[in-house]
């Protein structure tokens, strides 16, 4: 599984339809209206590295209304249930 976090500048006026539309995109799992310098961010889940080249450009740029995206690919993912495990290794010994 290859997961590419995906900034996305919108249409200010087009936000919600916007972020509606990629959301519905095959391989965009969640999408993000946030603050800052960005619209939105999108977090794209695809079996195969080539399958991002589809995804993003042809789908994902397309959308009316998107005028830029930036895509950053994650190497490794840390969640607070992960690392809480990894934590507690040592505790269930008694170390």
């Amino acid at each position: 599984m290859v997961t590419a976090i995906v900034f996305i500048k919108a249409d200010v006026a087009r936000i919600p339809e916007v972020a509606e539309q990629v959301a519905a995109i095959d391989g965009v799992s969640e999408v993000y209206s946030v603050t800052g310098g960005l619209d939105l961010i999108a977090l794209v889940r695809v079996a195969r590295h080539d399958d991002l080249a589809t995804v993003i450009p042809e789908h994902v740029n397309r959308v009316p209304g998107v005028l830029s995206t930036e895509t950053h690919i994650a190497f490794r993912a840390y969640s607070s249930h992960d690392l809480e495990a990894a934590f507690s290794l040592g505790e269930e010994n008694g170390v």
